[in-house]
């Protein structure tokens, strides 16, 4: 008994952890944010801003077009996602449902494409849009995050279709349904936490996105969030603190906010007594 209380502690006390540790990045970030020029400069910084201002945001809209940049990620991020989706959903009910060679060679595939750095892919990627006429534009960035997040969104997919018993499927075939009509109205209904946690993924992932977007975009006017932020730092590597921490504090809310509205649907049971035992 007292071998089973430690341990919970000890978790507890591990997961406490492990939050401040989250949540450190994001608060000194957000004490940043509303700090003045004059107290980012103290040799004694605080937690709590002694006078906060919103002066710097302010300013990080009037040096940089913000609005158009979010615009920009929102639209590729929330397209992507939903693309690699509905693409990612079909043929993860295949490579679940069939044990073939060609499914395990998939579910290798998909493993071993996350071991790819983004050096090594960013060349042949930007042969093919150039040759595609994709550079400098939305439309090759958003084809770039699908195939990207692709492999992620099938690894996580499968695991959720596996998850729905195949008792399911096989009353709905005794009843008479074919196999398109059992995936759309049996199976589908039952991945939606599945689909909703793997569509936040990829549109964060996508959001949250750089590299790709540094060397595919080229004008402003397409630039996405991410990119613009680095305009915050001088020639010299000089960063006018108050303003980016500003501006990255706002590029991170959407991903809270979402994360926040649908996190329930997230972690909810959907299957909880759907086969009788």
């Amino acid at each position: 008994m007292r071998t089973t209380t430690t341990g919970r502690v000890g978790q507890y006390a591990a997961l406490l952890a492990y939050l401040v540790f989250l949540a450190f990045p994001f608060l000194w970030l957000l004490s940043t944010a509303f700090k003045s020029p004059r107290e980012l400069g103290s040799l004694h910084p605080t937690w709590i801003p002694r006078d906060p201002t919103l002066d710097n945001f302010r300013q990080a809209f009037d040096e940089q077009p913000l609005l158009r940049a979010a615009g920009n990620s929102l639209l590729a991020a929330s397209t992507a996602a939903v693309i690699a989706v509905l693409i990612a959903t079909p043929l993860a009910y295949v490579m679940a449902r069939r044990r073939t060679r060609l499914a395990k060679a998939a579910t290798g595939w998909v493993v071993v494409s996350q071991a790819f750095p983004l050096v090594l892919v960013i060349i042949p990627l930007f042969l093919v849009l150039k040759n595609l006429r994709l550079i400098n534009s939305l439309a090759g960035l958003v084809m770039v995050y699908v195939v990207w997040a692709l492999p992620f969104a099938l690894w996580m997919l499968v695991g959720y279709v596996r998850a729905v018993p195949t008792e399911l499927e096989e009353a709905a075939a005794v009843d008479g349904a074919g196999r398109l009509r059992t995936l759309v109205s049996v199976t589908a209904p039952l991945l939606a936490p599945g689909i909703v946690a793997t569509t936040l993924f990829a549109f964060i992932t996508a959001w949250n996105e750089f590299f790709f977007a540094l060397v595919l975009l080229k004008t402003a006017d397409k630039q996405t969030l991410p990119v613009v932020l680095t305009h915050f730092i001088g020639a010299e590597g000089v960063a006018d603190l108050g303003p980016l921490a500003a501006a990255a504090f706002l590029a991170t809310l959407p991903s809270l906010i979402i994360f926040a509205i649908i996190q329930r649907r997230i972690t909810g049971g959907m299957l909880a007594g759907a086969v009788k035992s």
